[in-house]
């Protein structure tokens, strides 16, 4: 598409009389344009309905939140047109050959104080300007960039925003000329938007995304949601109005708090929970409280819930529900705030309400099955209006009704969303009076005191947030919008130039269950058949969720072009999560280089309260391999030299440098052990015969590649970090969490190439790190950790040269001497070191003798007895399984790892690898 057609693009979904170009198409108008595009569409529904992921809705319904060819919700059957149109249009055809980066190094530190991220409360969001870092870093102006867990489309608001000044300078860039600065680590990049493809199973999440994404003119926006605002107040302002101080004077509700009631177990009188467990003076709920009948102290657990038996006029059936009563209302009078108990007109409000008979269009769907939407069921909240108490559901629908005849409907239903939930609902929590009432995050929990929101006033609130976030926003068309499955995502093969995604994470958040609500309300719904979730509902344990991972991230690996990046966001705090996207994204073919982290400043409820909850996100980068490489390790198959052509090809991908502050950063990526568990995964992940032993390994790899703190270079590597190295003198602390054998050897490792020093001093602080071992793991003792792995200095002839380094650049007065010295003796004399890599085979020979007896025992004690391994040493389990694979034995994998406990095998990568490739192998 040419910078012309793009100049003649509707600046919105208001009527445009502009002369509109779409896809080499042209219009009279925006109107003609769209009323094209969405005859085009229902004539390929039924087609599309055989795509998986299709929503579940009436195709009206479809076709009506649609926005084609630039958004569907349902799948999309123009983005390969648009692929087309935009490598037509594109400036340059990078080629590959010159194409280089190194992977995001960084940790990303970006806050949620944004009105583009604040301005809609969608369950989880990457703020788009940490994304924004990585789209600069791997792509230039014009790039294709995918994201297929979009959710509200922050990625293709980052892919637009890197043509804008501003946004650029916010996040630290310097901007010259055409050129984007990285000041932290000097890295640039070309200004300019790039382009992005944006998908999401969910319809509620494509449609915020197709609007953060679709430009408008913001003044025009704005002067019709303030009409129709003017409109709804003249008619119906009067369902919140209150008496001010019994005048006749009227007060507009700002908000009524709503009690539960429950039953005294010792009286059996009813208990009004706000009257009796609220503490006014310290605004929280108190720990226990008195009844307020027999005075007996209570807590809340000891209660049960009052019922009270209600004809729902919608349903046109009695229900039986928890009851709940308004005891407060909080008001407004010529600008100030007040509060006041319920009044008889107040009341015979609420009662007129509560008979109304809907004529406009209110939600009546029952909740679905599932682990969190149908929580709420046991105090008769079934279905989506129960959420609501009538007077906003009377407002709700009226407002709706306006917003279907507005020339913006599109972008006023978005904000008629954004309020569904979070501002209107019964999920709103009242806080006490203190700052802002709103629900929990990532589920559908009712508190016992909730706030019914004036519907208008948070209308209003959200047209303000919305107005500064679409001000902000680039006034083009960058991005194209699908609602579907990933797993069948049609996209060409080799034509995405990156991806970032923030996937779901395993049992996390319910997506579909808490989007149901939203979705009610636009009248199409997620189709869950292939929601990548752990759901016992949806008979989803953890081998489905990682099948459905698997085959989002093969969609990933087919569009993405060779020799370039797919960056992948994780927030999930258990190994098994964590170990099964890794095992997903290594099985598709992409290729491991770094993780780091995300801060996103601020959790998400549960992100803070929950014990085991990761505070910080995680950050995966990883490459596809070139069409050379591939091609070249194929040829070298069960050859030694397949696993050097990977290591190469693995190194040339790798960050060369990562300091700060006067800090060298170990690149745990290029050490050794690491870069040889990425060249195994790599050939069992293939299906092929690891071609090397670890002891080989150790030894060849410092013959054939350059060594410098333990890392492993390139030639033409080593001159930069040399030249880096000199600046920076001191090796940072390695931050490791010590769990198993593995582990604990790596945290040994750093302390003794940071200082070596004797067991003594090394004792109390290993004792400190391994508190958190595992309860399964058979840890050895400190003295068979350093015997197996490192040496010690024991009176030689000549101190090593490790141990001379360290003396030379901390004690002066050591620094002129030779290292066979009496003096330099002395001092390294029982001093533990990092050993050579020639030593260091050595000791791998040995260690790993020693860890296949220990597994030798463990298939023998399989034969006397069923019972599973309750305590063993796992690093004894990996070896045996390494050797297992490469002897093709992969009955012995399947029958130890079946007698491990099974979260053992799900937390631990490496036992999880063999594990699952050799039941594939096994046909099991």
């Amino acid at each position: 598409m040419s910078e012309n057609e793009q100049l003649s693009f509707s600046t919105g979904s208001e009527t445009n009389d502009k002369p509109v170009v779409c896809l080499g198409l042209t219009f009279k108008n925006d109107d003609e344009r769209r009323a094209y595009f969405r005859e085009e569409l229902r004539k390929k529904l039924p087609e599309l309905k055989q795509i998986e992921g299709f929503p579940i809705a009436e195709d009206e319904d479809i076709i009506a939140l649609s926005d084609p060819p630039y958004y569907t919700a349902c799948p999309n059957p123009w983005t390969n047109v648009f692929i087309k149109e935009w490598k037509k249009s594109s400036d340059k055809e990078l080629d590959q050959a010159i194409y280089k980066r190194e992977p995001y190094a960084m940790d990303v530190s970006v806050g949620k104080n944004d009105p583009i991220y604040n301005a809609h409360s969608y369950h989880t969001k990457v703020p788009y300007k940490a994304i924004m870092n990585y789209i600069l870093h791997y792509t230039s102006p014009g790039d294709i960039i995918l994201d297929g867990f979009s959710g509200t489309g922050m990625t293709g608001v980052a892919a637009s925003m890197c043509g804008d000044h501003n946004a650029l300078q916010s996040i630290g860039f310097q901007v010259k000329n055409s050129i984007v600065i990285n000041k932290e680590n000097g890295m640039k990049s070309k200004i300019g938007s790039r382009k992005s493809i944006l998908s999401d199973l969910s319809p509620a999440a494509s449609f915020i995304a197709y609007n953060y994404n679709n430009p408008i003119d913001v003044e025009k926006f704005i002067l019709e949601a303030r009409a129709i605002m003017e409109e709804i107040k003249n008619d119906y302002s009067w369902i919140y109005k209150t008496n001010h101080k019994q005048t006749n004077f009227k007060g507009t509700i700002n908000y009524v708090v709503w009690s539960d009631v429950f039953i005294c177990p010792h009286c059996m009188n009813e208990l009004v929970f706000y009257e009796v467990a609220l503490d006014d003076q310290k605004k929280k709920v108190k720990d226990s409280f008195a009844c307020s009948h027999c005075k007996v102290n209570l807590t809340k657990k000891g209660l049960t819930r009052a019922f009270s038996i209600t004809y729902d006029n919608i349903l046109k059936q009695y229900i039986n529900q928890a009851k709940k009563i308004p005891v407060l209302i909080n008001y407004s009078y010529e600008n100030k705030r007040y509060e006041k108990k319920l009044d008889s007109d107040d009341l015979h409000l609420i009662e007129k309400m509560n008979d109304y008979e809907f004529d406009s269009f209110v939600p009546t769907f029952r909740m679905p099955e599932g682990d969190e939407s149908r929580r709420n069921d046991k105090i008769g909240i079934t279905h989506v209006h129960h959420f609501y108490t009538k007077r906003n559901l009377f407002a709700l629908s009226k407002l709706l009704k306006r917003i279907e005849h507005s020339k913006f409907h599109l972008s006023l239903l978005l904000i008629f969303q954004s309020i569904v939930m979070t501002l209107s609902s019964q999920l709103v929590r009242y806080n006490m009076g203190n700052r802002g009432n709103g629900p929990l995050s990532g589920t559908l929990y009712l508190s016992s005191l909730n706030a019914e929101s004036n519907i208008f006033n948070a209308y209003e609130g959200k047209v303000k947030d919305f107005s500064k976030a679409l001000k902000i926003l680039q006034n083009n068309k960058n991005s194209v919008v699908s609602t579907q499955s990933l797993t069948n995502l049609n996209i060409e093969e080799n034509s995405i130039d990156y991806i970032f995604t923030d996937p779901p994470f395993g049992a996390n958040i319910m997506y579909s269950e808490l989007n149901f609500i939203w979705e009610s309300w636009l009248k199409v719904g997620s189709n869950n058949f292939s929601e990548a979730i752990v759901n016992r509902t949806q008979n989803k344990g953890f081998e489905e969720y990682q099948r459905l991972m698997e085959s989002c991230f093969e969609v990933y690996y087919r569009t993405l072009k060779p020799g370039k990046w797919i960056t992948i966001e994780f927030s999930n705090s258990k190994a098994s999560v964590w170990n099964a996207i890794q095992e997903a994204i290594e099985r598709a073919g992409f290729i491991i280089a770094n993780v780091s982290a995300l801060d996103k400043k601020q959790g998400s409820f549960k992100a803070v309260t929950t014990t085991i909850a990761v505070k910080q996100d995680l950050v995966i980068s990883a490459y596809k391999p070139t069409k050379e490489n591939i091609e070249k390790m194929k040829k070298e198959i069960n050859t030694v030299e397949s696993a050097w052509t990977f290591i190469h090809q693995h190194l040339e991908q790798l960050a060369v440098f990562q300091g700060k502050k006067g800090e060298v950063q170990i690149i745990s990526e290029r050490t050794p052990r690491i870069l040889f568990d990425r060249m195994v995964a790599y050939h069992v992940k293939n299906g092929l015969t690891v071609p090397i032993s670890s002891p080989d390994f150790q030894a060849e790899i410092a013959q054939r590649f350059l060594v410098r703190d333990g890392m492993i270079f390139l030639e033409n590597q080593v001159i930069e970090y040399d030249k880096m190295r000199a600046l920076n003198k001191e090796l940072s602390q390695l931050n490791l969490f010590v769990s198993d054998e593995n582990s604990a050897i790596e945290w040994i490792r750093h302390q003794l190439l940071r200082q070596p020093q004797t067991r003594q001093s090394l004792h109390p602080e290993f004792m400190k790190e391994i508190q958190y071992i595992s309860k399964y793991e058979k840890l050895p003792e400190l003295d068979d950790l350093l015997v197996q792995n490192f040496l010690r200095y024991d009176n030689e002839p000549e101190v090593p040269t490790q141990i001379v380094s360290y003396f030379r650049r901390n004690y002066p007065d050591l620094r002129g001497l030779e290292p066979t010295d009496e003096k330099i003796k002395q001092k390294a004399m029982n001093r533990w070191y990092v050993p050579d890599p020639n030593k260091q085979a050595d000791l791998e020979k040995l260690r790993e003798k020693s860890l296949l007896r220990e597994f030798n025992l463990y298939v023998d004690e399989m034969t006397k007895s069923k019972k599973k391994l309750k305590e063993f040493r796992t690093e004894a389990i990996r070896a045996g399984f390494k050797k297992a694979w490469s002897e093709k034995d992969y009955q012995t994998i399947v029958d130890v790892g079946n007698r491990l406990p099974e979260t053992v095998v799900q937390e631990d990568d490496k036992l999880l690898m063999y594990f699952d490739n050799a039941q594939i192998k096994l046909g099991l």
